[in-house]
């Protein structure tokens, strides 16, 4: 009876180790490709404001009536950023705005002066008149390039943060960083 046991042991051992193995279904590996693409550019493009070197754009003199309520804008002023000299496979140029003088609240560009001119900043505008959030860059431009240059419209005007303003001069500056494609 002893050996009957252990002889049903051992089959019973036998094939619930068999059935283990045949109950793993059997896995074949997969294999794939990852291609890659990309674009090694020449140094970056000329920049220029307005068509020219120079990088300050003047906002006109306004009356501190311009300013009722807060969100007044006034003085709007056009000007334009280019790019040129750049490689010939350079599609476009992302614009990012950069700099101690961005109100992280706002967006908009502190006035600098310490003399008057208090309550007031610089909104900057896109080529489509949205306004531009330096500080999130929410509608910064993308410049459009062709045979190596390009060039977008932008706008800058006052304005209020207060009801009441005050007279004086008002001063900002914004760096910026182009990313090219």
């Amino acid at each position: 009876m002893l050996h009957k046991k252990t002889l049903l042991s051992t089959a019973l051992v036998a094939g619930l180790g068999f059935l283990a193995f045949a109950a793993s279904p059997a896995h074949a590996a997969s294999t794939g490709t990852i291609n890659f693409t990309g674009k090694v550019l020449a140094d970056t493009c000329t920049i220029s404001i307005n068509g020219g070197p120079g990088t300050t754009v003047a906002l006109p003199t306004v009356m501190t009536g311009a300013f009722g309520s807060v969100g007044a804008v006034a003085g709007t002023t056009s000007f334009t950023v280019g790019v040129s000299g750049c490689d010939a496979n350079t599609t476009s140029a992302a614009m990012a705005f950069n700099g101690a003088n961005i109100d992280g609240t706002t967006g908009n560009l502190k006035n600098t002066t310490t003399t008057g001119g208090s309550n007031v900043q610089v909104q900057l505008l896109n080529s489509s008149n949205a306004v531009i959030n330096a500080s999130t860059q929410a509608n910064a431009p993308t410049i459009a390039i062709s045979g190596g240059s390009g060039t977008t419209g932008m706008k800058a005007q006052y304005i209020a943060t207060a009801a009441s303003t005050t007279a004086g001069l008002v001063t900002s500056s914004v760096g910026f960083t182009l990313t090219y494609q």
